[in-house]
């Protein structure tokens, strides 16, 4: 099964959140966790990973916190799943070609590299500032619109009960 583990989708988050806020804002790592529902112990750890990736910038003292160290639509999600997960593989005979005894004459072999070639440029074209905009869009269908109330007169009561 092709899964992203735990950390990755709480990185994922914490960029997705980070791209919410206006750019170079600071904001507390534990408020980004609450917020993303990300558990402490895990959170500094993905922090200082993403960190040391060049996704965010970190700073201590009393006004620190985190803030993404580019702007959302130069982050793709490719990006920081790579960076968690390495590179993406459908199978261990594209992973490892020369060990598969069947590689150069594969019709499945040749799909696999496709698959992950046509995966990794879907995600590639992902940005953050993408997930932000369809996140409104999601929002903005699930909130319940303006109350509309149906005018009632007495004429269309009375035809309606005869």
């Amino acid at each position: 099964m092709l899964k992203i583990n735990r950390q990755t989708d709480y990185a994922v988050r914490i960029i997705l959140a980070l791209s919410k806020k206006v750019q170079g804002a600071r904001v507390s790592s534990s408020e980004i966790g609450r917020e993303m529902l990300i558990p402490p112990a895990l959170l500094q750890r993905i922090v200082a990973d993403l960190a040391a990736g060049g996704f965010i910038l970190t700073q201590t003292g009393r006004d620190g916190g985190i803030t993404l160290a580019h702007e959302p639509k130069q982050i793709t999600l490719l990006q920081v799943v790579e960076h968690f997960e390495g590179e993406l593989y459908l199978s261990d005979c594209v992973l490892k070609p020369n060990e598969c005894p069947f590689e150069r004459r594969c019709p499945v072999h040749c799909q696999w590299v496709r698959l992950k070639n046509v995966l990794r440029d879907e995600m590639a074209r992902i940005t953050f500032e993408q997930l932000v905009g369809e996140g409104h869009q999601i929002e903005e269908a699930q909130s319940p619109g303006p109350i509309r109330v149906r005018q009632f007169d007495a004429l269309s009561a009375s035809e309606s009960v005869a």
